[in-house]
């Protein structure tokens, strides 16, 4: 068995998406642009693919315009309750906002949001469309007057990944990761004109949109050029990044989800400080705190790495943990290597399983060693590299027929967890044998970076 976000496209074949950005609210960063001159402020459609990383507070996603009070600001934007929310300012604030949550960090998410308020008819004025499907339960639900002329495709500014608040400051700086990204000027487009429904799975997927006609000021951001972020590639005005770098650049999609450490899934008391699209444990708390995985495996063979970049006082561990052993605490927090079911690699220099080292001798690691841990699910075995030099030989026997998350934890440490899309640089940036991750060291032959397509060929 493997736990998968939902929504994740398992297998190859069909439109593939390669890349996507990934935004850190605590960079503030964001992309911008001004058209010079104006397009259709009426019938517009905005459509991205994205993965949230951070929950429960205002995110942009798109905005238009530099002020929230004025008379034609529109944002599509997650609310600090987690509902998405298209929000325009009419004669004064206006939310057409859903019912439904939006907490799944592990999951890619495709919202289509498509205006048109030339139409007789309120509520055909803004669709939103959620995965193909569109939206009907709404916890407000305003609708723009008839002809309504909005900010977008106006010669205001037009953001990806920001809002505006009341005084013009920019704020509500989005979390997570962005594909796809498309306006289109000119045309309210229908949920098939930008994605279709798998026939086998029925999950909803992404298809070849740069056929479109894109209009006067709309564009599609595909994410493929690590040095311009922000190139459109329909060909237009290209927007300008802000606080973005090519590291930012990643390959965690729509088509192939990539494993990252879950906000939600972790310490029953100390739950960790994230970062980097929930890549990047902050601890300088003076207390442990522990990362799983978004995913979990029961079979299959995998490798990740991890990179402290501040070693504190206390141990680095890197390791897995049964599932099982985490849902059945009812107080602590899970403690890698601190039950019979999690074996971890800490770098003191022992390799930990219930609370006690095993006589192998492994070497101590600090700041910016390069941890890698291969986990054989098939054959029940545990490696743990540093610098890409094997620590024990054979590996250390782990239980059979259990499902494991990946992950770690440190105590006034800061680590980087890299499960195929790092949040810094490598050198070498070493894929799998499908081609699929970045990794500092090449993983050992058979072993996989933990994402969907990998899951689905080799997890069962």
């Amino acid at each position: 068995m493997i736990i998968l976000g939902t929504n994740s496209v398992k297998t190859a074949g069909g439109f593939n998406v390669d890349n996507s950005v990934r935004f850190n609210d605590g960079d503030s960063a964001y992309m911008h642009k001004t058209p010079s001159g104006a397009g259709n402020r009426r019938t517009f459609t905005f459509s991205a693919w994205i993965k949230r990383s951070g929950l429960g507070a205002e995110m942009g996603i798109f905005t238009a315009g530099a002020d929230a009070n004025s008379g034609q600001f529109f944002t599509i934007m997650f609310t600090d309750a987690d509902e998405l929310n298209v929000q325009f300012y009419e004669g004064g604030f206006q939310d057409l906002k859903t019912n439904r949550k939006f907490r799944d960090v592990s999951a890619w998410y495709h919202i289509l949001v498509a205006v048109d308020t030339t139409q007789s008819t309120a509520a055909n004025r803004i669709k939103i469309y959620v995965n193909g499907t569109q939206e009907s339960s709404f916890a407000s639900s305003d609708y723009p007057s008839e002809d309504w002329d909005s900010a977008v495709n106006n010669t205001e500014i037009q953001q990806i990944g920001v809002r505006r608040n009341g005084s013009s400051a920019l704020a509500g700086y989005y979390d997570g990761y962005i594909a796809e990204a498309v306006l289109v000027d000119g045309s309210q487009k229908s949920n098939t004109d930008l994605g279709e429904f798998d026939e086998d799975s029925g999950i909803w997927k992404p298809i070849d949109v740069s056929g479109l006609t894109f209009g006067t000021n709309g564009f599609y951001l595909d994410f493929k050029a690590s040095g311009n972020l922000g190139n459109d590639a329909n060909g237009g005005t290209d927007l300008t990044e802000v606080n973005l770098a090519a590291v930012d650049q990643t390959t965690d999609t729509c088509t192939n989800n990539f494993c990252t450490i879950n906000p939600l899934v972790n310490g029953i008391q100390r739950n960790p400080t994230l970062s980097e699209g929930n890549t990047f444990l902050t601890n300088t708390s003076g207390a442990w705190m522990n990362c799983m995985s978004s995913f979990a495996a029961s079979s299959g063979k995998w490798y990740f790495e991890i990179k402290p970049t501040l070693h504190g006082t206390s141990y680095v561990h890197a390791g897995i943990f049964a599932v099982d052993d985490w849902q059945n605490k009812s107080s602590g927090y899970p403690n890698f290597g601190g039950t019979a079911n999690s074996w971890s690699y800490d770098s003191d220099g022992n390799i930990v399983n219930n609370d006690e080292n095993e006589d192998t001798n492994p070497d101590t690691y600090t700041t910016n060693d390069i941890i890698g841990i291969a986990v054989d699910l098939d054959n029940n075995k545990f490696y743990a590299y540093k610098n890409n030099s094997l620590q024990i030989s054979g590996g250390s026997t782990i239980t059979a027929n259990t499902e494991y998350y990946f992950g770690g934890m440190g105590y006034n440490s800061n680590i980087g967890f890299n499960f195929g899309n790092p949040s810094y640089a490598n050198t070498s940036d070493a894929a799998d044998g499908n081609g699929y991750g970045a990794f500092e060291f090449a993983p050992p032959s058979g072993f996989f970076s933990i994402n969907t397509k990998n899951l689905a060929e080799y997890g069962g």
